[in-house]
């Protein structure tokens, strides 16, 4: 069995809050980054990018766990 690295569960926690933060966004029509760092402020922009980034690291990591082949 595979182990998570650091990268990997980094990613994973900011894929859980752009996750929780896109539910906010959907339900409540309130985004949880805007009202902390502003509306895309250089912040937001950063943390943005940081989730997408994060996502794809778990893409990574999960077609790495499921034996190479990139298909789920």
């Amino acid at each position: 069995m595979m182990r998570l690295s650091g990268i990997d569960w980094i990613a994973i926690v900011l894929v859980i809050i752009g996750g929780l933060n896109w539910g906010l966004v959907g339900i409540f029509d309130f985004n949880l980054v805007t009202a902390i760092f502003g509306d895309m402020s250089s912040l937001s922009r950063v943390i943005y990018a940081l989730v997408g980034l994060s996502a794809l690291v778990l893409i990574y990591t999960t077609s790495k766990m499921r034996g190479g082949n990139g298909m789920m």
